[in-house]
């Protein structure tokens, strides 16, 4: 069975697709850019904006009762891969005392909302 899982503590999604999809007991969460879903506004320094981008898949988990410790893979999009040391330091604090999941980083030409870094995560609990 498939459920669409949204949270209203992250940005609502900027296109035809949903913030996160419930599949068994996998979570598929869509890529999250670093919008604060009061303000709208997303942080100049790429270290503010690899924390927003991760705190968003925080609330997102924390909507569908998951936690950072059930993601088994992320995706992460660069626009300069200069920033990777930068981006690294904020995804170790995040997930700091769980297991490392599975990861992809990249470059992209050029992020929605001109943003310097969007993550996508894949979890997995047996519910």
């Amino acid at each position: 069975m498939k459920k669409q899982v949204t949270s209203p503590k992250a940005p609502k999604a900027i296109g035809p697709y949903s913030q996160a999809i419930r599949a068994g007991d996998f979570l598929y969460v869509s890529g999250q850019l670093p919008i604060n879903a009061e303000t709208g506004k997303m942080p100049e320094d790429v270290s503010a904006q690899a924390r927003a981008s991760l705190g968003n898949i925080g609330f997102i988990l924390e909507e569908a009762g998951y936690s950072r410790d059930d993601i088994v893979k992320t995706t992460v999009f660069l626009a300069d891969m200069g920033d990777f040391e930068a981006v690294n330091k904020e995804y170790a604090e995040f997930f700091q005392g769980c297991v490392f999941p599975a990861r992809a980083a990249v470059q992209a030409a050029r992020l929605p909302k001109d943003a310097r870094v969007e993550i996508e995560a894949v979890a997995y609990r047996v519910q």
